[in-house]
């Protein structure tokens, strides 16, 4: 097993919205897969509503009702990438630090 310190950081939340981690030595289990592509998608899913956002703003005219619409879908997109980011930061090798 996995250090506390080496926990990965799972890109959805327990049934009480607390983040959930997994603790494993195999980086291919089936859980550690499902987390990838979990991440993957909702990586591809912000890039369409980044995309899907520019669209409309772009329009003449957009009502308040779509662009609260849309803006909800970037908070929801927002918070997705920041959880990614979050946990592959926490997996990324750590450089030792340099003491003088």
């Amino acid at each position: 097993m996995t250090s506390h310190d080496e926990l990965r950081l799972l890109p959805w939340a327990g049934p009480d919205g607390k983040p959930c981690s997994l603790s494993t030595d195999d980086n291919e289990s089936h859980l550690s897969n499902l987390a990838d592509t979990l991440e993957a998608t909702y990586l591809d899913l912000a890039a369409e509503t980044l995309n899907h956002a520019t669209e409309v703003l772009n329009l003449p005219e957009t009502g308040p009702e779509d662009l609260r619409a849309v803006s909800s879908d970037l908070a929801e997109a927002l918070g997705h990438v920041l959880r990614v980011a979050e946990s592959r930061g926490q997996r990324l090798p750590q450089e030792e630090s340099i003491s003088s």
